[in-house]
């Protein structure tokens, strides 16, 4: 749910807004909705986490993944609404100002997603204890490299210049 419904949603979001083919109007509301729906997910997962972490009665929000998603999420909430003031409803010298200040936000935040998101197979798969060997190690890792690349790619979609 975290990483399909949060960091999954958020990389498109980033990509929309250079991809999709119409007004810069368009995208922007496009990428404002992606986000939007991330965010909505994200509160759909972390409810989960707490309510599982209730269940088993476990201590909430004690190990770094913890903190960092916590963190993470909420400033993508801000800037989620930063961006909603200042890009939409801003005057033309705001959103001018405020743009490269938004862009490297939101690539920092999406890398601090997915760091959150590696931590939180690497405690998992302390928690689990797995052997060195077994199947399920294999799948956690593969996870977590698919994560950083598709990180890697989504960043260098949109921060490396466009030759024509």
């Amino acid at each position: 749910m975290m990483f399909f419904g949060f960091i999954f949603l958020i990389g498109l979001a980033i990509l929309s807004h250079q991809t999709v083919p119409g007004s810069h109007e368009t995208r922007k509301i496009i990428h404002l909705t992606l986000h939007f729906i991330a965010i909505i997910l994200g509160i759909v997962g972390l409810c989960a986490v707490f309510k599982f972490y209730d269940m088993v009665n476990w201590e909430d929000v004690t190990s770094l993944h913890s903190w960092i998603g916590i963190g993470t999420f909420c400033l993508v909430g801000l800037q989620w609404l930063m961006g909603l003031g200042f890009m939409l409803q801003g005057s033309a010298q705001s959103r001018s100002t405020m743009a490269p200040w938004h862009v490297a936000a939101g690539r920092a935040l999406f890398f601090m997603a997915i760091c959150a998101a590696l931590t939180g197979l690497m405690e998992k798969y302390t928690m689990i204890k797995l052997v060195t060997h077994h199947r399920e190690s294999h799948l956690i890792n593969f996870t977590g490299l698919a994560i950083l690349l598709f990180g890697v790619f989504v960043d260098m979609s949109v921060g490396l210049p466009r030759y024509a």
